[in-house]
């Protein structure tokens, strides 16, 4: 009897070990905060917003960070000192330090004024030296990262597979699947080496198409076996290649998912089933625009946020409203298409991935910036002029 307890007594101690062992600083940051949040600030946390540095201090933005506690803000055109500005404002007045983001698939100088841009991803697909397309997305990051800026969505790993598409052309790397494959894997590692979240997008292939998801869903009618053997090469290759982030296109695709107007980015076929079981990624998924056509024009306000995460995606990237989204979420959890335990899974990883990427409210250093932003494009521009 005294040696089973001794036995009994041991396994305690070394349970008791074991499970401190696991609470490492990230869960314990990432605990403490979730309990912090009210439901309404949890599905907030799953959003992503617009601001613009050139538009001053926006009261929507203001409004859905103090009424709300939003997770993430997207910024498009400004420049980078007011960008900065605003950033350091945003998070000052923010709950929880806030994932900021931005499309900047050839650097900051896509989105603002006196930021020297980077070649287009075309024109880095054009050269065998995968180095330097890794030199090139280590400096983007850099970029990013002086500027508070915690995840790119780039790189683009559509196959510019179709001369009628409206929207991708030099946007991509180029027309063959390895070459595709082999640049953005050198990319994605590139930023990611500089501390910046790349994203592949747009899944599962938006190259194959002549119709604009801004405007309209397009209609790619491959079969399983196509798209295997072509568009999802790059993602395979990406996911297995330690991609951090993948963005779901808006594209109707019948082999994966032949719901009447169903886009990948609202199909769990698409989203749960072939980028999570079958591919196997557990990063972070990132819907497209939910304000674009591709999806807006078929499921209106707060209806495409709820399809898009019940297809599994974690973050909804530009709602039609906050508001809206919340209260979806909300109603589809009384319906019992939604749980609490599916808003909690998708807001703790995306609280976990903002303590890796090291978001806090500490303000960006506004002296010399632009300088700082600028230092390395001359010298990687130089390089590719020599390459080409």
């Amino acid at each position: 009897m005294k040696n089973r307890r001794l036995v009994v007594a041991t396994i305690s101690v070394l349970s008791s070990l074991f499970a401190g062992a696991q609470s490492t600083p990230a869960q314990q940051w990432v605990d403490r905060t979730y309990k912090t949040l009210t439901d309404d600030e949890k599905i907030a946390q799953l959003v992503i917003i617009r601001a613009y540095s050139n538009k001053g201090v926006e009261a929507n933005v203001v409004n859905d960070i103090k009424r709300f506690n939003v997770g993430s803000i997207c910024f498009f055109q400004g420049g980078p000192v007011r960008q900065a500005q605003l950033t350091n404002y945003y998070q000052g007045i923010a709950k929880t330090p806030i994932l900021i983001t931005i499309d900047g698939e050839y650097g900051l100088g896509m989105r603002l004024d006196s930021v020297t841009k980077y070649p287009y991803a075309m024109t880095l697909g054009a050269v065998t030296d995968a180095s330097l397309v890794y030199q090139t997305g280590k400096a983007i990051g850099a970029q990013h990262k002086r500027l508070g800026v915690h995840v790119d969505y780039a790189p683009v790993v559509d196959i510019n597979n179709n001369p009628n598409n409206p929207v991708i052309g030099f946007r991509s790397f180029g027309e063959d699947k390895y070459r595709v494959a082999r640049n953005g894997i050198a990319f994605m590692k590139g930023m990611q080496d500089a501390g910046i979240m790349a994203t592949a997008k747009h899944f599962p292939g938006h190259g194959d198409v002549d119709v604009d998801s801004h405007l309209d869903l397009p209609v790619i009618n491959k079969t399983r076996a196509q798209l295997e053997n072509l568009e999802l090469y790059p993602f395979r290759e990406l996911i297995k290649a330690g991609v951090q982030s993948v963005m779901v296109g808006h594209l109707s695709v019948p082999s994966i998912d032949n719901g009447k107007n169903r886009a990948t980015s609202i199909s769990k076929n698409a989203v749960n089933g072939l980028l999570r079981k079958e591919l196997g990624f557990d990063g972070l998924t990132f819907t497209d625009a939910l304000e674009m056509k591709g999806v807006a024009k078929y499921f209106p306000g707060g209806t495409i946020a709820v399809e898009a995460l019940i297809a599994g995606n974690d973050m909804l990237c530009l709602p039609e409203s906050v508001e809206g989204t919340i209260k979806a979420v909300k109603d589809a959890i009384k319906q019992k298409r939604l749980t609490w335990q599916d808003i909690e899974q998708k807001v703790r990883k995306v609280l976990l991935a903002k303590y890796n990427l090291g978001v806090t409210n500490q303000p960006i250093a506004i002296n010399n910036l632009l300088n700082d932003l600028n230092s390395e494009t001359d010298a990687v521009r130089k390089k590719w002029r020599k390459r080409l």
